[in-house]
């Protein structure tokens, strides 16, 4: 199972309580909104062959927020920041969250970066981002992932979250920290994950959390929700086989979203995005996903 932390390593870059009787009462009205996100990684093999037509049948399936992503065409799938929001809302969506690298990865050995486009990143590259996904109308950047090898890299990286988070406050953006399992796995007896919620203030970074990289983890979301409430505005809902190996489409795993769907008003939820990290079939599964949804929630 390859996901976006192992692709990016491989490249040597970056960018890339109980349940209640009415499970909405805390969650967003969604048979109301229907606004069902796509972090576009789940296109990853396929979305830059043809950026317009693909998002088409994304709208068609019934997607209404984006998500996005690095692509090998470079900047925003190969438009300005202004150019993809364009594309996205003349197709009735709504373009809501970026991803980028933290602090880029050292390469790994036998790695070809010849190909990768520039790259960019929030230690040496945030205000530069900041500007473009403001002009794009985003709403919240999010740090993709960060090297946490060591409580070195944990502790600079917390840094850089830190200073980006503060750019991000000042342009009425919000930073958030989106997490695998590795997190949540201690590096010289501290978990990064910790150190992060901990260090980093509250007031300027915000964490996107992936419900199946935290379950995979051995972490209960709704006990990261009760311990840091509002701290959690965007979740990616992605499923997982019961080994925790495999990644699902949405509703064929064994993650009960319905139970921390339950949550959202605690965690502070106020969008999700369906994620895929390298389906075989990525509209196949996104298609299951959000019919899935709708029958859960």
């Amino acid at each position: 199972m390859i996901n976006r932390r192992q692709f990016m390593q491989q490249t040597g870059t970056l960018a890339l309580g109980g349940l209640m009787a009415n499970p909405l009462a805390e969650a967003i009205d969604f048979k109301r909104s229907r606004k069902v996100g796509l972090q576009l990684f789940t296109l990853f093999t396929v979305i830059d062959k043809d950026v317009q037509g693909n998002l088409k049948k994304v709208a068609d399936i019934g997607y209404k927020e984006i998500e996005s992503a690095f692509s090998f065409k470079g900047g925003y799938y190969g438009m300005t920041s202004t150019e993809f929001k364009k594309m996205v809302s003349d197709l009735g969506m709504t373009w809501r969250s970026h991803h980028i690298g933290g602090a880029p990865f050292k390469p790994r050995p036998g790695s070809d970066r010849s190909k990768m486009p520039k790259l960019l990143n929030l230690r040496d590259n945030a205000q530069e981002v900041i500007d473009q996904v403001k002009a794009g109308g985003v709403n919240y950047l999010v740090c993709a992932n960060t090297p946490i090898e060591t409580l070195d890299e944990v502790k600079a990286s917390a840094e850089v979250l830190q200073k980006a988070g503060e750019l991000c406050k000042k342009a009425d953006l919000t930073l958030c920290f989106h997490n695998h399992d590795a997190e949540f796995k201690a590096v010289e007896g501290q978990l990064p994950y910790d150190i992060f919620l901990s260090q980093v203030s509250a007031d300027v970074l915000k964490f996107e959390l992936d419900l199946a990289w935290v379950s995979k983890a051995g972490v209960d979301p709704i006990a990261l929700f009760e311990k840091h409430p509002k701290r959690f505005p965007l979740w990616h809902v992605k499923d997982m086989d019961k080994e925790f190996k495999t990644i699902m489409p949405v509703g064929e795993g064994t993650i009960d979203f319905k139970r921390i769907f339950a949550h959202a008003k605690t965690a502070g939820m106020k969008h999700f995005f369906v994620e895929h990290d390298m389906p075989a079939d990525a509209f196949a599964s996104i298609k299951s996903s959000i019919d899935n949804l709708k029958k859960m929630l």
